[in-house]
């Protein structure tokens, strides 16, 4: 245990396993309080489709020779996520109905884009890197860091202002619709919000593991806990830390970053389900 902690304590001198860090943390930390708003709204599953989009996106920008492929996914990962959130029910394919659709159709797309003009060599490399995160958190640079701590103001910004608002359209988009509320601006700054998330985000879990950092916070707070507010700070504080353990663990055992996160958010759901249970008998 000794070596353990003498190994890690060396691993976080350098400055890429700072930077690792620092952008892992935030990135959670936009993740979770997004994910409570998308869990209430029964759109949950927007990060994974949102993530295929993005895939499909980053194959198209790939085969035309981009190097920053972010000129082509942001964008094309923004537009979807307006789509899907602000049409809600009015449509006639359904908010989960059509998730999935743009998953699954998404991510055929890309794969079969990469398949008939790989990046490079190493087909099955890239696939896999882009599915499921790779060591590239550990390759980023300080503009990348800086990038994830202005997107984090972002969001915590949005929260603070128009919390009431955001409050009032998560639980009854009809009724804040009838009191004047403008439902479909907030419902399109959060679809903007949480397209640039999960678009950062797959540089930490992958596109296949996104939805993990949406999810499985918010229900872990939503098991203890049943006003907002403590839901959203709850989430937010288990977030952080299981993306720090993840991360840290995965230096330690040199396992894939994204998945040790994902394993960390299913402990910590274990853990809290398993309070959830002592809180229902004591009550």
């Amino acid at each position: 245990m000794t070596e353990q902690f003498n190994t890690l304590a060396k691993y976080l001198q350098y400055p890429f396993v700072q930077r690792a860090i620092a952008a892992g943390m935030l990135i959670a930390l936009c993740a979770s309080l997004l994910g409570v708003t998308l869990v209430l709204k029964r759109f949950s599953f927007i990060g994974d489709g949102l993530s295929h989009v993005a895939f499909g996106a980053m194959s198209c920008a790939g085969i035309v020779g981009l190097t920053n492929s972010t000129y082509i996914v942001a964008p094309v990962t923004i537009l979807a996520a307006v789509l899907l959130l602000r049409s809600g029910g009015n449509v006639r394919i359904k908010g989960d109905a059509a998730v999935a659709m743009i998953s699954v159709g998404s991510l055929a797309i890309g794969y079969m884009l990469q398949s008939k003009f790989p990046i490079s060599g190493n087909f099955s490399a890239d696939v896999c890197t882009t599915l499921f995160g790779s060591t590239s958190i550990l390759m980023l640079k300080n503009s990348d860091v800086w990038l994830c701590v202005g997107m984090a103001a972002l969001v915590i910004s949005v929260f603070l202002i128009f919390y009431n608002k955001i409050f009032a359209v998560t639980f009854d988009e009809t009724f804040s619709r009838a009191t004047g509320v403008r439902a479909d601006l907030y419902n399109t700054i959060i679809a903007v919000i949480t397209a640039i998330v999960i678009v950062m985000s797959m540089k930490l879990v992958g596109s296949l593991l996104i939805s993990a950092l949406i999810i499985f916070p918010s229900l872990c707070a939503m098991r203890i806990f049943r006003s907002f507010r403590s839901v959203i700070i709850f989430s937010a504080v288990l977030s952080v830390i299981c993306a720090l353990i993840g991360i840290l663990v995965s230096i330690l055992f040199s396992t894939p970053v994204g998945s040790t996160i994902v394993a960390a958010d299913i402990c910590a759901f274990l853990i809290c389900w398993i309070i959830s249970l002592f809180i229902r008998r004591s009550a």
